[in-house]
């Protein structure tokens, strides 16, 4: 659904479990960091107003998007790792170089999750403008950081 339809922050209480024994790692990408760091904010609220503990919650930076596909798998191979949180922003330019980007990390997140039998979570947003990112990171929109802690811990209760 688009996200013009729905709000990011607004979610439903199924399959919301006790993650106050979980660790969540977050790999948040460097680059557009107004945007990304937003998208953490969101990321790191949503887990402690759901019973994480912040000791629980490890940050990872990354250069930027490309870059997420690793960090998630560096994080991912740590066994008390719980679930992989993953956030960038990449805004569309003048070049392919958008899709070429955002095709790889989505694919390279998918594979992390299925190589590490953990929820991999795609918090990427993939927008035509700034304030497409700017709406979706807290804005109009909601924050698609809190959209995807939701579904770490959603799909921690599967």
């Amino acid at each position: 659904m688009a996200t013009s339809l729905k709000n990011l922050s607004s979610h439903t209480g199924k399959n919301i479990i006790d993650i106050s024994g979980k660790k969540f790692g977050i790999v948040v990408a460097e680059w557009n960091s107004e945007i990304t760091e937003s998208l953490y904010a969101g990321a790191l609220d949503t887990l402690l107003k759901h019973g994480a503990k912040r000791e629980n919650i490890i940050k990872k930076i990354v250069p930027g998007s490309f870059e997420l596909s690793l960090g998630a798998q560096w994080m991912a191979q740590h066994d008390e790792i719980d679930a992989v949180i993953v956030l960038g922003c990449v805004i569309q330019g003048d070049t392919r170089h958008f899709d070429f980007i955002c095709d790889a990390v989505a694919y390279g997140i998918t594979e992390v999750g299925l190589k590490y039998n953990k929820p991999a979570i795609f918090g990427v947003l993939t927008t035509n403008n700034q304030q497409q990112a700017l709406d979706r990171a807290g804005g109009k929109h909601g924050n698609k950081g809190d959209e995807a802690a939701i579904t770490a811990i959603k799909m921690l209760g599967f």
